[in-house]
């Protein structure tokens, strides 16, 4: 298999999506709820109503994105979507034409057609997400998100109305203080994989994540900062040749919340050390890498438990995973520990 190059993107554009959606899903990325309820709360009810309705059906649209001329930044953003005719914004946002499967047809079906069948609806429900780790959603959700697919035209108006009110809201005044951030996490990225194969890169600028040599079957990479989504990364497919990585900048000392002191990637940190049943498991997963199912019966612990418990250690940067096929392999990541410390120590020194 060829080696597959690498490329690099950024902007605030691709923020601009990642922070709305992570304002939607708070508690799984680590953001306290009530503040995301609260600048929520800024963008106008029918515009928030909508967002409400079809952000997690739509997700973040990186590939649509990484198409956009530069700056690529909020202001290009919204321009780009002005320019797609409305009853094209919404297959475009969600990249239907790129996919050949039945999740994705069946939309374009109900799309183009301006109607959904209750036979349309169960294989939607059925195919949403993907994995063991489906994202569900109940059958009133789905039916009002399709409700709006059969208004591509209305749907189309709505979504430019609703981002541009979120921007107006929130991303006008956020913009300004994480571009920086992903600029220059951006370079120390480049600088610090310098050299490095593709495997070797992922693991480094995701801080521990890895995958099977089998996995990666692209062509092209194309690496790109992101603030919002800080650990967690996204390996998302362009084309057949290309795939987009998101990696976090966000330094562990700042905060994702704007005016907040204490960091919540510390305090995540601290959280996932306190809890006596993590440390069991990261002292098993210092001698040897082992899945959660291996864990489970050695702690005498149920697997969604010990799932959970790895969960929240990725999120604090204390273990590697490796992933090969549907399985996850886990080992201590012991340069986690030394960054905690150090996070801690500049915290407490900072003025």
């Amino acid at each position: 298999m060829a080696i597959p190059s690498v490329a690099w993107d950024h902007g605030t554009a691709y923020e601009l999506f990642v922070s709305l959606h992570v304002l939607h899903e708070p508690e799984y990325y680590g953001v306290r709820a009530s503040w995301a309820a609260g600048i929520r709360s800024r963008i106008p009810a029918t515009e928030r109503k909508f967002l409400e309705e079809v952000l997690p059906f739509i997700g973040m649209p990186l590939t649509w994105i990484t198409e956009l001329p530069d700056p690529k930044d909020a202001v290009s953003a919204l321009w780009g979507l002005r320019q797609i005719p409305a009853a094209n914004r919404l297959r475009t946002l969600l990249n239907l034409d790129c996919w050949d499967n039945e999740y994705s047809n069946t939309l374009k079906t109900i799309i183009d057609n301006k109607r959904w069948t209750d036979e349309q609806l169960t294989v939607l429900l059925q195919k949403h997400g993907n994995g063991k780790e489906k994202m569900k959603y109940d059958r009133a959700a789905m039916e009002t998100f399709l409700n709006w697919c059969a208004r591509p035209d209305e749907c189309g108006e709505a979504l430019f109305t609703a981002v541009q009110a979120y921007y107006k809201a929130f991303f006008d005044d956020e913009e300004k203080r994480i571009a920086p951030v992903l600029e220059i996490g951006v370079e120390q990225a480049r600088q610090a994989t310098t050299g490095m194969d593709i495997h070797s890169m992922i693991r480094e600028l995701s801080q521990g994540v890895a995958f099977d040599a089998n996995e990666l079957g692209f062509r092209e990479f194309v690496f790109v900062p992101a603030f919002w989504t800080t650990p967690l990364v996204l390996l998302e497919k362009i084309d057949d040749n290309r795939a987009l990585f998101l990696f976090g900048v966000r330094p562990a000392s700042m905060a994702a919340i704007p005016g907040e002191k204490v960091p919540e990637g510390l305090v995540r940190q601290l959280k996932a050390l306190a809890d006596p049943t993590r440390l069991k498991i990261l002292h098993d997963i210092s001698h040897e890498e082992l899945t959660p199912s291996e864990l489970a019966r050695r702690l005498n612990l149920r697997a969604p438990t010990v799932t959970h418990h790895l969960s929240e250690m990725r999120l604090a940067g204390l273990v590697n995973v490796t992933i090969k096929g549907q399985e996850k392999f886990f080992r201590a990541r012991t340069e986690g520990l030394g960054n905690t410390f150090n996070t801690l120590n500049e915290f407490l020194n900072a003025e």
